[in-house]
This record gives structure tokens, sequence and C-alpha cells, in this order.
């Protein structure tokens, strides 16, 4: 029959194809990653943000409860484990989650400090340019304020009000 030639067809994948492969995974990894970091960043400040709001209410119907103390003068006294027949009291008044209460929620640390005459309360990033970048604060008028990159261990009510 002459001389006929079989070529057989490889199977499988060569080094240089698959080289190019993790290659172009790289790549879109490359792109992806600090995109998805500057998404976290940004949920961790719109969560921070939210808490202290949700510590300004909290502090707000913790002085109307108990206007002899004025406002709580640290995260504790505004929360509590009320329930049942538990009734909440000026040492543990059930008003913000016990997440919250812990000073550490979604990359941020919180403060309050608080008398009878007012109260500062603060977020800042646990650690800064990776679980935030900005923080934040408020005091007895409600308004959350953004201080920029610095960690803050107080507020003064002076700073850039969130728009």
């Amino acid at each position: 029959m002459g001389w006929s030639t079989h070529l057989q067809k490889q199977k499988g994948f060569s080094l240089i194809e698959l080289l190019i492969v993790v290659a172009i995974i790289l790549i879109i990894a490359a792109i992806a990653i600090p995109n998805l970091l500057r998404a976290r960043i940004a949920a961790n400040e719109s969560s921070a943000v939210a808490s202290l709001r949700t510590i300004n209410t909290a502090q707000i119907s913790y002085y109307s409860n108990y206007p002899t103390i004025g406002f709580a003068s640290v995260l504790s006294r505004l929360s509590g484990t009320c329930t049942g027949t538990s009734v909440p009291t000026s040492a543990g008044s059930c008003m913000i989650d016990t997440t919250l209460a812990t000073g550490s929620k979604s990359g941020y640390s919180f403060t309050v400090s608080g008398n009878v005459s007012g109260y500062a309360a603060w977020a800042n990033p646990i650690s800064a340019n990776q679980t935030g970048v900005n923080s934040f604060c408020s005091v007895q008028d409600a308004v959350v304020r953004k201080t920029g990159t610095a960690a803050i261990s107080t507020c003064s009510g002076t700073e850039t009000p969130l728009q």
C-alpha cells in the first residue's frame, strides 16, 4: 500500500499553553484584587458611619431615659442582654447590639465618652489603609463627621460633616 504515515494527534496541553493560561489568570487577578480591596474598604467605611448613627440614636435615648446620669460613658452601657423578664438599666440599656458594644465591628474600632453635658463617639480603622482609610466621629448634635486618615481619640464637633 505504499508509504503511509499515520500521525497521531497529541492529547493534552503543552507546557507553553499552560504557561500562557497561568499568565492570563495572574493578569486578571492583578487587576481584580485591588478593586476588590477598595470595595471592601468602602463597605467597612459605610458600616462605620451607620454604626456611629446607631450610637447617636442610642445616646439620645439613653439621655432621655437616664437624665440624671446623662450620656453613656462607655459602649457597654448602651448594650446589654435584655430578654424575657430582664429590664434595661443604666448599666445595660439594650440600645445597641452586643457586637458593636465590644468596640469592634467591620474593620473599625469604636469608642465613646459621655457625661451629663455631652458625649463624643469616634471610629478608627483597625488596620489603616486595609480595613478603612478615614476616621469618623460625632458629638451630641448627632452629625457624623469625617476626620481624615489619622486615627483620632476624641471629637470636637468642628470636623467636616459628611455630605
